[in-house]
């Protein structure tokens, strides 16, 4: 399968930090032979910071606004995988742009996304009391994964390997 000539990415994952969007976006990626691209990293790409940086010195608003044109760039620009940031969806205009897309929400629990992301400072988000931040996150993010997603992946219990199967599998028996 190749993206060549589609009006959009293949394949939309959206997920809260520690879900795997990353790992599995570029595997299913390889399975689907068509191009990655992770918005976290254009954003990172266009400012020469880390996240975290822009975080500090600009604040959040400001990377949201960054990931949102980083967001409609990247749909309207890439025919393969696209991983979105974790708080991408808290826009209202990103979840207007994906509507209709094929979109696979990474569920993960919160003891999984704990264990995955540790205590990884280059999330600022999650500084601090790291299962706290990320339950808030869980809970206020939830319904609009859910909501803007075409397919709901639980990532417990599985392998990126997996995962990155049943994505597949979904995608060719469901296609948009």
């Amino acid at each position: 399968m190749t993206g060549a000539g589609s009006s959009g990415p293949v394949l939309v994952l959206i997920g809260a930090p520690g879900a795997g969007k990353t790992t599995v976006g570029q595997a299913v990626a390889r399975r689907l032979g068509v191009g990655f691209r992770d918005t976290d990293a254009d954003v990172v790409a266009a400012q020469g910071r880390d996240i975290s940086d822009i975080f500090l010195t600009d604040g959040e608003p400001f990377f949201r606004e960054l990931e949102e044109a980083a967001v409609a760039s990247a749909l309207a620009e890439h025919d393969g995988v696209l991983a979105l940031g974790g708080g991408a969806v808290l826009s209202e205009a990103t979840r207007q742009r994906l509507a209709g897309r094929p979109v696979a929400y990474l569920e993960v629990g919160l003891a999984g996304a704990a264990q995955r992301v540790g205590l990884n400072a280059s999330r600022p988000l999650l500084v601090g009391n790291v299962r706290g931040r990320l339950k808030s996150l869980l809970d206020e993010r939830r319904p609009l994964y859910e909501d803007a997603a075409r397919w709901r992946v639980e990532t417990d219990h599985r392998t990126s390997a997996e995962v990155a199967d049943l994505i597949v599998t979904l995608i060719e028996e469901d296609p948009v």
